[in-house]
């Protein structure tokens, strides 16, 4: 392991990388880099160690500073814990997944994908455990980063003194086209919702598909915007804020510099975080084929009506008509085809003897409810407060939320 120090005001931030197998069942198969920052604010250096799984997949844990947003809930957690920012495999400051000709052909870039799951981000994180000298910890896991908690609940709850859980409940032993199904339904009533507030913009969205279908809507690197990808902007009204933004940007003239830019930055799935559009759908996979789920699932009336938005509903065609994915088209059809194992068993979850306080968002676009509610139920110690004040990304609008969850797991505050 490798160490280097830096200080803010504020905090010292140690940094840690640590070489890891990249198939922790198979030695052989070589190893990564993989990269935690320590956040310890002044006096903290004996407090217990709290460490944060990212939303995603495919991005990198955020960088810390005292600063209203880097993130918003650092202060809170610093009151009672040291932080730790891992930055998952493949991301960051650990080995990065890079393009795809780094590797030998698709189907060496699709079986090395195929280590990146959960299941491989829970053996990390015991190795920077055992690295840290740490006996348990807790951890703080918001969306797909509450998905890898949920595994690690499952195959080492021994090494947790507690887990946070936002918006990150995942349905366990469903179908994957039963939560894309629901999560259809939920985007077909967010797009109702977001036309209620801002009516004059389903006749701009209509007229904007027109456009797309003419491959008249074109982003800065040259790539026409299809109707389907358009849609996707619909991933918007699943954040805190993120109705305005969409609005906003429909205001704008399609003609503009300024369009083009900001849609471009709106679209979800490109390729700054490759990750997040090449792996996306494995992350709902619990012992199933994924085969574009999301593409399968979409109802006929979404279909035909292109006022209904999307949300992380991820079409084969992304990777043809955006340039920069191009590369890893191949990759992603054959994880499409790979028989992902299972990450959750029930069984285990039961036997869980860990506190867990898990905020479920009533109206969560990308996680439903009722499969939240299902899994909180298999839980042993699951204290979950159910709340429609926030969207998917609460935990990012500052404080509250993490302060509420917190009460929760300490027994101050009851649900």
């Amino acid at each position: 392991m490798r160490t280097s120090t830096d200080r803010l005001p504020g905090l010292t931030l140690t940094n840690l990388f640590l070489d890891v197998p990249l198939d922790h069942a198979n030695d052989g198969a070589g190893t990564i880099e993989v990269f935690a920052r320590v956040v310890t604010g002044e006096g903290g250096e004996d407090k217990p160690y709290l460490v944060f799984l990212q939303g995603g997949p495919g991005n990198e844990a955020p960088r810390p500073s005292l600063g209203p947003d880097n993130p918003p809930w650092l202060r809170r957690a610093l009151q009672d814990y040291q932080v730790v920012m891992l930055d998952q495999r493949g991301t960051g400051r650990s080995t990065p997944f890079g393009p795809a000709s780094d590797l030998a052909g698709s189907e060496a870039t699709a079986e090395y994908l195929t280590h990146f799951r959960a299941d491989e981000i829970v053996n990390d994180c015991e190795a920077v455990r055992e690295a840290l000298g740490a006996r348990t910890w807790t951890i703080l896991g918001q969306s797909f980063g509450g998905f890898t908690a949920l595994h690690y609940l499952s195959v080492r709850p021994e090494s947790l003194a507690g887990a946070v859980i936002t918006g990150g409940l995942s349905a366990v032993q469903h179908p994957i086209e039963d939560v894309y199904a629901a999560t259809w339904q939920i985007m077909v009533g967010k797009s109702e919702q977001y036309y209620r507030w801002f009516p004059g913009d389903r006749e701009r969205i209509r007229q904007l598909t027109g456009l797309a279908a003419a491959g008249e809507i074109v982003l800065p690197n040259g790539d026409a915007v299809s109707p389907d990808r358009l849609r996707t902007l619909g991933h918007k009204l699943g954040a805190q804020g993120g109705a305005e933004q969409l609005h906003y940007l429909l205001e704008l003239d399609h003609r503009s510099p300024a369009f083009a830019h900001d849609l471009a930055a709106a679209l979800p799935f490109g390729a700054r975080n490759p990750l997040y559009a090449v792996f996306h759908e494995s992350s709902y996979a619990d012992g199933v084929r994924t085969r574009w789920a999301a593409d399968r699932t979409m109802p006929d009336a979404v279909r035909e009506d292109p006022t209904l938005l999307a949300g992380e509903h991820l079409h084969r065609s992304l990777f043809a008509e955006a340039s920069e994915l191009n590369g890893w088209a191949e990759a992603a059809d054959l994880l499409a085809e790979h028989p992902w194992p299972q990450l959750y068993f029930p069984e285990k979850l039961a036997e869980a003897d860990v506190p867990v306080a898990a905020a479920v968002y009533a109206r969560d676009a990308y996680v439903p409810l009722e499969y939240s509610l299902e899994t909180a139920a298999m839980l042993p110690d699951c204290r979950t407060w159910v709340t429609s004040e926030y969207e998917h990304n609460g935990l990012r609008m500052g404080s509250d939320v993490l302060d509420h969850l917190l009460g929760l797991l300490s027994g101050r505050r009851w649900l």
